[in-house]
């Protein structure tokens, strides 16, 4: 079904009083609504709250659009002495006013984005309800609804919500163009309100798909705060394969060809027994070398906890796919690497990476045992400082974990001279 470019006659579609509804309402946010009607401006609910209202769902945030400009809407809180907050959504004409001091609302002027780059947009204030909808991202999110209930509905995003459709308002082309990053966007909806994995429609993807090199314009810490999103939502691996379906891949981070085959088959794996997804496991399984987690995390920009997991499980895998034995990963808990130790918990990603369910629960009840011997201790006894430390403790912790960790200080020291040699180190 195309896309409808025509607003509805009339924007009034339903009066609600529902539950969800009512639990918005707070003592300071009826404040605020009499400050507003006090000084004739009008407000209602906007975007994602008016949307979770209606799904039945108590919404987390409360934003709210208005009529009146930012200078307006300082001059009413400046007199009524009311503290302002977050300075910098001004220039996007946010005002955030601390009510009673005890509750914060965003407050934004309704807009029309006269210039965009593809990304960033100069707005021009307006008190038309509809040209605000009208630059909205998906049908959904283009809903508003008044402090009495009525609901404002100007792209038949209502019907959307109950058909469990997105779509994007108006022209698709043209949303995109005007911020790239609408393509995740309309994924990470998809993933939020679709009953079915896989119901898209054909124009709406033909569209992203031309439009997916506007996404090298996007900074990868926006790509990848939306496709953790993606992955940890409502069908993550079948929308992150529909958008490499989308030739999107490329401008992501990804190698040109992604491994799909294994990224599905190590993703059915790990939701088997565990269907929250750390969303960096299974991202793994697309890269084909160590290299294109380099390059993954040069474009997105990983947490360090997420970019160790990313290298650790593209190196480690394939050596470990057919390793049946608690002991070799309980050594690799052990290892250090330049310096970082090895969590417990990668190794743990990396068993639910094979679907090594068994081993996977024997590893979690295992207590890591303290390894008995500092590195203070190794230097005084004539081992390297620096890097070689590391791969001197290493050896001993291997010595250490064949013989069920069971060795004291002493008896490890016995075996230093050996791994000395052994890493090329002359005693002195």
């Amino acid at each position: 079904m195309e896309a409808r470019a025509i607003a509805r006659p009339d924007p009034v579609v339903k009066k609600i009083d529902t539950p969800e509804f009512r639990s918005i309402f707070t003592q300071e946010l009826n404040d605020l609504i009499a400050l507003f009607k006090r000084y004739n401006y009008e407000i209602r609910v906007a975007g994602g709250a008016v949307r979770d209202i209606l799904m039945n769902m108590n919404p987390k945030d409360v934003d709210i659009a208005t009529t009146a400009t930012p200078t307006e809407m300082k001059d009413i809180f400046t007199k009524e002495n009311i503290r302002m907050i977050n300075m910098n959504g001004e220039k996007h004409g946010t005002i955030t006013p601390r009510i009673n001091d005890r509750e914060n609302f965003e407050i934004t002027t309704l807009r029309i984005d006269a210039v965009t780059d593809g990304r960033h947009a100069e707005v021009i204030h307006t008190t038309d309800w509809l040209l605000d909808a009208n630059r909205r991202d998906l049908t959904i999110n283009s809903m508003f609804l008044g402090f009495d209930g009525t609901l404002y509905d100007y792209f038949y995003g209502y019907e959307d919500l109950q058909k469990r459709r997105v779509a994007f308002v108006g022209n698709p082309d043209m949303r995109i163009k005007e911020d790239f990053l609408r393509i995740l966007r309309y994924f990470r909806f998809y993933g939020r309100i679709a009953e079915e994995p896989n119901r898209h429609d054909e124009e709406t993807l033909r569209v992203i798909t031309k439009n997916a090199p506007g996404l090298a314009k996007i900074s990868g810490e926006r790509i990848w705060q939306e496709w953790k999103k993606i992955l940890s939502g409502n069908f993550g691996i079948e929308l992150t394969e529909a958008m490499i379906n989308c030739e999107l891949a490329p401008y992501m981070g990804l190698p040109e060809k992604p491994n799909v085959e294994e990224f599905l088959r190590v993703s059915k794996q790990v939701r088997a027994f565990d269907p929250k997804l750390q969303p960096i496991t299974v991202l793994s399984a697309l890269l084909n070398t160590p290299e294109d987690a380099v390059n993954l995390n040069l474009r997105l920009k990983f947490t360090v906890y997420e970019r160790e997991l990313c290298y650790f499980i593209t190196q480690n895998r394939e050596e470990t796919a057919t390793i049946e034995d608690l002991l070799q990963f309980q050594q690799l808990c052990l290892q250090t690497i330049s310096s970082v130790k090895l969590k417990k918990e990668y190794v743990l990603e990396l068993l639910k990476y094979h679907g090594k369910r068994d081993l996977y629960q024997q590893l979690f009840d295992w207590p890591i045992p303290q390894f008995p011997i500092k590195g203070n201790v190794l230097i005084a006894n004539g081992a390297p400082k620096g890097p070689k430390l590391g791969v001197v403790m290493d050896k001993l912790k291997l010595i250490w974990s064949n013989n069920q960790y069971n060795m004291t200080q002493e008896e490890l020291l016995q075996h230093l001279p050996a791994v000395l040699e052994e890493v090329n180190v002359k005693k002195k």
